[in-house]
């Protein structure tokens, strides 16, 4: 299942904020780069429904891949298990997710994905009740 497109990081800017000032966390198949929601002062209900929201981007380079199809295949496997942990994530943070090249090489199943990222979110303390 695809991410929804609310909870999507999309901008070069926002990738960008999340490298230069975000948290750093690491795996052995990811990184996670975490940026915590700042309080913002008043915005209107539109802007703050945008904030809300936890929005999350991966990162694949072709060092994990020279081939289109694994590396696309990787995203999906890791957009489906992030679909999963959505519902138990603190809104308002934006996250980007690194791969590994060693990702490619061990064939991953989507259960290991989802335990390694949920494993990585609470160690950044993104989950609710930091599991």
């Amino acid at each position: 299942m695809a991410l929804p497109k609310s909870n999507r990081l999309k901008s070069h800017k926002d990738f960008q904020a999340v490298f230069r000032q975000g948290i750093r966390r690491h795996s052995s198949h990811f990184t996670l780069r975490a940026l915590k929601p700042s309080p913002a002062p008043k915005l209107s209900p539109i802007d703050s429904a945008h904030l809300a929201s936890t929005q999350i981007g991966i990162s694949i380079s072709t060092k994990v891949s020279k081939r289109a199809v694994v590396r696309n295949r990787i995203k999906r496997q890791m957009a489906a298990a992030l679909y999963q942990l959505l519902p138990k994530l603190t809104p308002g943070w934006r996250l980007v997710f690194i791969v590994k090249p060693t990702a490619a090489q061990q064939e991953c199943v989507s259960q290991q994905f989802l335990q390694e990222l949920e494993q990585l979110l609470a160690q950044a303390e993104v989950l609710n009740g930091h599991s």
